[in-house]
């Protein structure tokens, strides 16, 4: 598939909100992707094998199955606003679901339905540019993060005078929400997260990765 041919199928696909049989295609292509960032990121996270996990935004599931791989006795739960994820995610993690390790449920960040105090972990991996509030939409990831549990935000483009043009082209055209380190950090500040590191790529990419605490 050419490069057009790829843009066709993500527009089509929508990636706010993945739908049909391109935003099939797209999700199955992003867990190729992503998985460059998604495995630095996940290098910074403290996981345990009896962790319970939660991953927001979990796309097509490549981030639940990798790490999978490390909590083999504690419970992994992928959340997606969009049936397609869901369906998706569900069928790149069907052994683990099968085995009571994994759920998959559909869901929006800005109203988890789960108690307070119910994750020892929870990542989101290139979700953030879409949460419709980012303010409220992480206190209430802060809600359900167990006390002296962590979150960690990874996404692969913030906003840097050396962004290049066509990433901003795609920060309009998809409408992302692209902040600054500087941003960040007042953001999940306000939310009430503490013990805020911010991790940057040395591979030379624009990765940025935000660990925050309770």
């Amino acid at each position: 598939m050419d490069i057009t041919q790829q843009q066709s199928v993500t527009e089509l696909g929508n990636p706010r909100k993945p739908e049909g049989d391109c935003g099939k295609e797209m999700l199955s292509r992003m867990n190729e992707s992503h998985a460059g960032v998604t495995a630095w990121g996940l290098s910074f996270l403290d996981l345990h094998a009896d962790h319970m996990v939660l991953d927001i935004g979990c796309g097509g599931g490549a981030a639940l199955a990798r790490m999978a791989e490390t909590v083999t006795s504690g419970h992994l739960t992928g959340a997606d606003y969009s049936p397609v994820s869901v369906r998706t995610a569900k069928e790149t993690n069907a052994a683990a679901i099968a085995e009571g390790r994994m759920e998959i449920v559909e869901a929006s960040v800005s109203a988890l339905p789960f108690p307070d105090d119910s994750f020892d972990r929870i990542i989101t991996v290139e979700s953030f540019y879409f949460w419709p509030s980012p303010e409220s939409d992480l206190a209430e990831v802060r809600r359900v993060l167990k006390p002296g549990g962590i979150f960690l935000l990874i996404a692969d483009i913030y906003e840097n005078d050396s962004l290049p043009e066509s990433d901003r082209e795609n920060i309009r055209k998809y409408q992302l929400f692209n902040p600054t380190p500087e941003e960040f950090r007042r953001l999940f500040e306000a939310a009430g997260f503490s013990d805020i590191t911010i991790h940057f790529s040395e591979n030379g990419k624009p990765w940025i990765c935000i660990e925050a605490g309770t």
